[in-house]
């Protein structure tokens, strides 16, 4: 903000500032020879909040390609979400990984 004087008044001028929408980051699921279909099902449901329908599909993809994108989030979510499944994983057994990746 700056202020400009004129015959003894003040004139204050406000600098639009232009917001930056926040960067995003795609989340991908890898496969393992080990964490149960089941198991990745939930996990796309409870932390993902995906559709059984969707999650069905996402796990088929990660199944059959080795890799799935389970969505795309602000760095911060992302990160949450990421922790969130391996920390899920790690409490029942499995070694279910998942990376953020820019997009």
């Amino acid at each position: 903000m700056s202020v400009r004087e004129k015959r003894g008044t003040a004139t204050v001028v406000k600098k639009e500032e232009k917001l930056k929408e926040p960067e995003e980051f795609k989340i991908v699921l890898l496969n393992d020879h080990y964490t149960t279909m089941e198991f990745v099902v939930e996990i796309l449901i409870l932390v993902f909040h995906k559709a059984r329908d969707e999650a069905n599909r996402i796990m088929m993809k990660v199944h059959l390609s080795g890799r799935g994108t389970v969505g795309i989030y602000p760095w911060d979510i992302a990160h949450t979400k990421v922790n969130q499944v391996h920390l899920l994983a790690r409490k029942h057994g499995y070694p279910l990984r998942c990376i953020i990746e820019p997009l």
